[in-house]
């Protein structure tokens, strides 16, 4: 098990490859359709994307916390 204290880097690691996942896969999808080799081209493509999710929100996870408290906030 990890530490709670890495709980952010956890939780940043888990829904970047969640949301990547899906969302890689999607636009793989809509703009190849369901060719021969799908599933390799989307695997490549979802790599790509968590290299680049992950540390995104890293840094934007604060900010949105920050904002969505605000918003959840007012009455």
């Amino acid at each position: 098990m990890v530490s709670v204290k890495y709980l952010h880097q956890v939780q940043a690691a888990l829904l970047s490859g969640f949301m990547s996942f899906i969302m890689s896969g999607a636009i793989t999808f809509i703009n190849l359709g369901f060719v021969h080799g799908f599933v390799g081209i989307w695997i490549h493509a979802w790599l790509v994307a968590y290299a680049i999710a992950f540390p995104t929100i890293l840094l934007v996870f604060p900010f949105a916390r920050k904002l969505a408290m605000k918003i959840a906030a007012k009455p």
